[in-house]
């Protein structure tokens, strides 16, 4: 990995310290996420300028919170709006939670724009993989038994279309996007309650933040419709959105914390089989 101190790793280091994990822990997440050990203490001692904790801790309320809190993305559902401008195309606000952040859409997808995703991405999908936050990179997870791809980031016409609309109506910049992943579960497959968020905790977080730093949303677009299950899973918020083709739910979490009540799973299909498109968000531009 690059070891290099980038605006990523200084805020992980001071998110860390804010939340009140010692220097000597942050010295062994680096050291375990690949860094020497020279280089990692002085990313710390660059990072922290001798702060105290008490000032760390102050940082972190500046920015919204002791969990660093952010900005994300969000509709505008102000004064009671239902029917939301994406540009190209009105899209329908089928429900809505302040807490956790979930928003129910109807038709941000035309049936053809389905069956196009659909068509380019079944001759690229393998076994779907997880992040691997104990190293930055990735795995497979018997938790998660489909199949998928990446489209990459303007990949063609379509796809930078989906992306425009996207960036408008959440009012977040296309290039704060990761590349669109497309995700084929058949009978039985199933993806089980997980955060999408990367845990601040584990040791290959700080790579994985140099990329544009935290998720701090997720959009989840249905591309078809199974027969039957294959629901997506909100346990605490004891919520299930059926997939409907053209329909999405969108959710954001403002901090990489439990907290924010985004534990959410694909339940498994019972019969037929399920086509999503994912669009994870970050903090910053995505590169």
């Amino acid at each position: 990995m690059s070891q290099s101190v980038t605006p990523e790793v200084r805020q992980w280091i001071e998110d860390q310290a804010a939340a009140g994990h010692p220097p000597e822990g942050l010295l062994q997440a680096l050291v375990q996420a690949g860094w020497a050990e020279d280089l990692a203490a002085g990313a710390l001692e660059s990072s922290l300028h001798g702060r105290s904790a008490t000032d760390l801790l102050a940082l972190a309320h500046r920015r919204g919170d002791a969990g660093g809190s952010t900005l994300v993305p969000d509709l505008d559902l102000s004064a009671g709006l239902r029917e939301l401008d994406a540009g190209d195309r009105r899209v329908h606000v089928v429900a809505a939670l302040q807490s956790p952040r979930v928003v129910v859409l109807g038709g941000l997808l035309s049936d053809a724009e389905c069956d196009a995703l659909v068509a380019a991405a079944r001759p690229r999908l393998v076994r779907s993989r997880t992040v691997e936050t104990e190293t930055g990179g990735e795995a497979l997870n018997p938790d998660r038994t489909s199949s998928g791809m990446f489209f990459n980031r303007g990949e063609t016409a379509l796809i930078q279309l989906i992306e425009a609309r996207i960036a408008l109506l959440l009012r977040w910049p296309v290039e704060n996007g990761e590349g669109l992943q497309v995700l084929n579960y058949r009978a039985g497959a199933e993806y089980k309650p997980h955060y999408d968020y990367f845990d601040p905790a584990e040791p290959g977080t700080p790579n994985l933040l140099q990329r544009g730093g935290q998720r701090v949303a997720t959009l989840l677009m249905y591309l078809n419709e199974p027969e039957r299950g294959g629901g997506t899973t909100f346990p605490d918020a004891g919520l299930e959105v059926a997939p409907h083709r053209g329909h999405a739910v969108f959710f954001s979490y403002n901090q990489p914390s439990a907290a924010t009540r985004t534990l959410h799973g694909g339940a498994p299909v019972i019969a037929g089989e399920k086509w999503v498109a994912t669009k994870w968000l970050r903090e910053r531009e995505f590169n």
